[in-house]
């Protein structure tokens, strides 16, 4: 009767709000910090003067790595995947050109989106020209237009100058199929003049800037000639310092090599233009690679200069392919003729995309080159690129070098994954600040993408004595069994200490996972429980520790910790370790295993005082543990609350574990259970415990009232009295519909509750009432619920002060805020720094004049036997900068007319015109004459019959051209005596005679040309008149229809 009346008394009792609760205005749920590489990265770019490293992803994120371990992620507006990643060399920008052709110019130094240009048509090539703020940019209509960003105003322009698809192809006949523009690329040592076009269809045009005409052409139908296959322009990239050769790869996974002409000096460039301009008759070398056999794409090309002998050809195959070797490396010189000296490198999965970084650290002064390879998982893998090339030059020898082998880019110090963690902010036990350390520490951790050994010594110069000194401190248990304590009161986590030793005798790791950790500062206790159901007790000394060897090294073991670690205690449980759990006195240890065990240990022994196990329907692994006082039969009563993974809550009686509750308390539809809190009626909570994750070691207050649980589905709040009872009262109550909640704990004193989803959805609700304060998405953070008996994929924690680090394998960390205005680390704007605007280089690029001897033997021996060594570079002549300023007057006129003008200036014709070839201007069109229109008085027979005689016409003269050269045979010896003849009775000599041929030949392509606009232009004209006359058939058919109802 009296149990009765107490549970109708209880059920009277409905919980109110807390007034001194947390605040929707108090909250802003941020990412703070992100570490490590993206997932889903797809595309990389580089900076070698300020040696900046940008990684894009395919849900619009760019990661930025810069030197002394600087990073920084930035957010697109638009969740789309990067097309184009250029920076603009040593300045503070870097372009993206997203899926949606958005270009977004992104102010690294700012950390921010400075412009977003919306281009029009479809961007299929992208090009910055360096050492100025102009672009390229080709659509899929064949045609290039001219960009510039203006620095001042942070804005995108376009310029007049333009490349229009039709002038572009010379005299070609190509057709307008796959015109597209794949690769626009400014000739090495004439930048600001040439520019060399490469289209879809293989045609590849070298074009003037200052004459606005093509110079040279090739390609397009001449590789249909070699093979009937027709091929498409996938890659591209120069093969020679001074832009004479290029290499093409397409889709059939042939890779050809073209000579392009290319001047040493203005003296010489018509001289050089008349030796090689015109057509080529077809590429100067195949190179046979084993592409073309399984028919896999060349999806990206890169050649790297270096002295001698040793410059690289990079080569990728497309990552969709099965192919042994997709990735391949092979020595471009002249001996390539006669030899193919090549390296397949053995990835350990497809590649997206490549590049060659360098880096120079504290620890390793020299120059250090990585060839960074991105797979198509989005990991990153690392290879020592000197060693490639040694391999390179050494394979033939007798004792050639081993093959270089990858390294995969992890997060430091994470040899093993880590499989449990404790965040502890705002160390309450801290008396001092290590600030002046940090700028000496964060040196000495090796770089990302570096192949540095890792640092064994963790501690600081002067030696690591004290938690105390430590603002944030972050707690890690490993997979191999060892605990590790690192410095977060920094961006860069800085390891403090690890702890290998596994009992009094054995000091090496017992590489058993860990998968629950306790740590009390203030009782210097650290209780860890790994996946064989061993509970290890550390009882630490009283600081300060000695400074001399204070810490537990990284690598290997060592009883070193015995300067901290004063004792050791094991107690063996059934079943893993899923959760534990002190009592507000920390005497008594409460374990839960996946076995569905409850074991309590008290700590001074240690001895096992009682287990028991629950006997859930659907699970039985218990996943949470909480100590608490509970008013039952008018006394108060310890209770040990306990839930299993099926979010059934069950009630022990903490001092003998008898089974208070008959039946469990649990939801309609069970789910796995995430979070088990008590709370009282002002939503304070008593000590907790989070699946083996959460939690956190300040909570002090006992439990009265309510009781917390969390699961994937939903989460709700009972009636603590209830729960005892055996009976299910719901007070709270909140499904999940969206997504699947991964991970919960509670905040702010526990006035708050953080819920993380696997869609990356970060929520803040009150407590107790579960009302939603502020929702958020990371980007980015995909993460997913652990599989059965495995270890989980990522790991998540997070501190009183709701500060949360979330580590998704070993890969990136993730570093979140929840409350308004809180900073929880020093020196974030240092770490975040990755531009270097005090960096003082040398103008050091490669001459505009740069003279070489060009020897005929071997089609490489240009760029090898003349080039000077990468130290010899001279400085900018002025002729360059003189060149870079020009093209502000070049680009600023229009050299075509736009095509809105050429439709304007359409002659109109209302008499017979007669029409004479000599007449017709294609760049200086008079305007037309306002008030007539397009379409008035157009004869398209007579137009046609016309074109039609100027053909004939044409065709003849071609014919007497072709007769007059077949007949034309110099004859050195007779020419004087000839010239006299011609001379005495008033004829020209042959020298005037050829010039005129000449003049007449160079009159006859430019009327070829005329006549290639007109009948392009003709196209449009009857394209327009069939649109206009089927416009006036409808307004006669409706006017005649208005007629007639009227």
């Amino acid at each position: 009767m009296f149990v009765k009346k107490l549970v109708e008394k209880a059920s009277l009792k409905k919980p109110g709000g807390n007034p001194d609760g947390l605040k929707s205005e108090e909250v802003n749920p941020r990412l703070m910090y992100h570490y490590g590489l993206p997932s889903g990265c797809n595309l990389l770019a580089y900076d070698p003067i300020q040696k900046i490293l940008a990684m894009s992803t395919i849900d619009g994120r760019i990661k930025l790595f810069g030197q002394d371990n600087t990073q920084v992620v930035m957010e697109s507006p638009e969740a789309a995947a990067s097309k184009f990643l250029q920076f603009i060399h040593n300045q503070q920008f870097l372009i993206n050109i997203n899926a949606k052709n958005h270009i977004e110019v992104w102010d690294i130094e700012m950390k921010s989106l400075a412009h977003v240009h919306v281009y029009n048509e479809e961007i299929t090539s992208f090009t910055v020209l360096q050492r100025t703020f102009y672009m390229y940019v080709g659509d899929s209509f064949g045609n290039v237009s001219v960009l510039k960003f203006d620095k001042e105003t942070c804005n995108i322009t376009q310029m007049k100058h333009r490349i229009p698809f039709q002038a572009s192809q010379g005299n070609s006949t190509e057709d307008l199929s796959d015109a597209a523009v794949m690769y626009i690329l400014p000739q090495p040592a004439a930048e600001s003049k040439r520019i060399l076009i490469i289209y879809k269809n293989g045609f590849v045009t070298l074009w003037s800037i200052q004459d606005s005409k093509p110079v040279f052409t090739t390609g397009g139908n001449l590789i249909y000639s070699l093979n009937h296959d027709t091929k498409k322009v996938t890659a591209a990239c120069w093969a020679c310092p001074f832009g004479s050769k290029v290499v093409i790869g397409y889709n059939s996974g042939e890779i050809l090599m073209w000579s392009v002409p290319h001047s040493i000096d203005s003296k010489t460039e018509l001289e050089t233009d008349k030796e090689s301009s015109g057509t080529q008759s077809g590429p100067l070398f195949k190179l046979n690679l084993g592409y073309k056999l399984d028919k896999t794409p060349i999806t990206k090309l890169k050649w790297a200069y270096a002295e001698g002998k040793a410059s690289r050809l990079y080569v990728l195959g497309a990552s969709d392919f099965s192919s042994a070797n997709s990735l391949q490396v092979v020595i471009i010189n002249e001996q390539i003729e006669s030899r193919t000296t090549k390296l397949g490198i053995a990835s350990p999965e497809p590649c997206v995309d490549f590049e060659i970084v360098s880096s120079c650290s504290e620890q390793n002064k020299h120059k250090e080159d990585c060839f960074l390879v991105v797979g198509k998982s989005g990991h990153v893998y690392l290879y020592d690129d000197f060693s490639i090339e040694k391999y390179l030059l050494q394979s033939k020898s007798r004792s050639p070098p081993s093959l270089p082998k990858e390294v995969k880019v992890r997060l430091p110090y994470a040899d093993s994954c880590i499989t449990v963690a404790k965040f502890i902010t705002d160390n309450p036990c801290m008396v001092s600040s290590a600030d002046e350390e940090y700028l000496l520490l964060s040196k000495k951790i090796p770089a990302l993408f570096s192949f540095e050994a890792k640092q064994k010594d963790g501690s600081s110069s002067t030696g690591f004595s004290s938690f105390s000194n430590f603002k944030n401190i972050y707690i890690t248990g490993h997979s191999n069994g060892a605990v590790n304590f690192w410095d977060a009161s920094s961006p860069l986590l800085i390891p403090i200490v690890s702890f290998n030793q596994q009992s009094e005798d054995v000091q090496s790791l017992s590489g058993v996972p860990l998968t629950a950790l306790y740590y009390d500062m203030e009782a210097r206790l650290l209780i860890s429980g790994d996946q064989s159901g061993t509970v290890r007790i550390f009882k630490l000394k009283p600081e300060p520790y000695a400074t001399e060897s204070s810490f537990l090294s990284l690598q290997g073991s060592s009883k070193k910790g015995s300067n901290i670690i004063q004792s050791v205690k094991l107690v063996k449980v059934n079943g893993a370790v899923l959760s534990v759990i002190t009592s507000h006195d920390t005497k008594h240890i409460a374990v839960g295993s996946d076995q569905g065990y409850v074991s309590v240990i008290d700590i001074a022994g240690p001895s096992l005082l009682y287990e028991r196990r629950i006997a859930s329907e659907l699970s039985t692994a218990v996943i949470s543990l909480q100590f608490g006082m509970c008013s039952l039969h008018g006394f108060e009563k310890s209770v040990l609350v306990v839930a299993t993974k099926d979010s059934s809550a069950w009630a022990l009686e903490s001092e003998t574990g008898n089974i208070l509750n008959t039946a469990a308390v649990h939801p309609k539809k069970p789910s796995k259970a995430l979070l088990i809190q008590s709370l009282d009626e002002h939503g304070t909570s008593g000590r907790g415990s989070n699946v083996s994750r959460g939690g956190n070691s300040f909570d002090d207050g006992i439990v009265k009232d309510l009781l917390l649980l969390c699961s994937e589905k939903a989460v709700y709040v009972y009636s603590l009295p209830h729960v005892v009872q055996g009976v299910k009262k719901v007070c709270y109550k909140k499904k999940f519909n969206s997504s699947v909640c991964c991970w919960a704990s509670t905040c702010c004193s526990d006035t708050g509750l953080v819920l993380v989803f696997t869609n990356g959805k970060i929520e803040i609700r009150s407590l107790p009432e579960l009302s939603l304060l502020k929702a958020t998405s990371i980007r980015g953070l995909g993460l997913s619920t652990s599989k059965p008996n495995s270890l989980p994929d990522s790991s998540y924690c997070a501190s009183q002060n709701g500060d949360i680090i979330m580590v998704n394998g070993d890969q990136e960390v993730f570093i979140a805020s929840v409350l308004l205005h809180r900073e929880i680390f020093r020196h974030l704007d240092l770490a975040t720094q990755v531009y270097n605007k005090d960096l003082i280089i040398p103008q050091v690029i490669q001459s505009d004049h740069f003279i070489h001897k060009e020897k005929k033997k071997g089609i490489f021996s240009s760029m090898i036997k003349g080039s000077k060594p990468k130290h010899e570079l001279e400085t900018e002549p002025e002729s360059a900068r003189e060149g870079f300023e020009e093209l502000s007057t070049l680009f600023s006129v229009a050299n075509f007319p736009s095509e809105s003008e050429t439709r304007e200036n359409l002659p109109t014709d209302e008499d017979e015109v007669e029409l004479d070839i000599d007449d017709i201007d294609m760049v200086g069109l008079e305007e037309r004459p306002k008030g007539k229109t397009m379409m008035t008085g157009l004869n398209k027979k007579k137009l046609t019959s016309k074109f039609n005689a100027f053909k004939g016409k044409l065709k003849e003269m071609n014919v007497k051209k072709e007769k007059l050269q077949v007949k034309e045979e110099p004859q050195d010896e007779k020419t004087g005596s000839v010239d006299q003849i011609k001379k005495k009775y008033g004829f020209s000599s042959t020298g005037e005679t050829t010039s005129a041929t000449k003049m007449a030949q160079n009159k006859l392509s430019d009327n070829i040309r005329k006549l290639k606009g007109i009948n392009l232009r003709t196209a449009e004209m009857q394209d327009n008149a069939q649109t206009f006359s089927s416009m006036a058939k409808e307004v006669l058919r409706t006017a005649e229809n208005d007629r007639r109802a009227s």
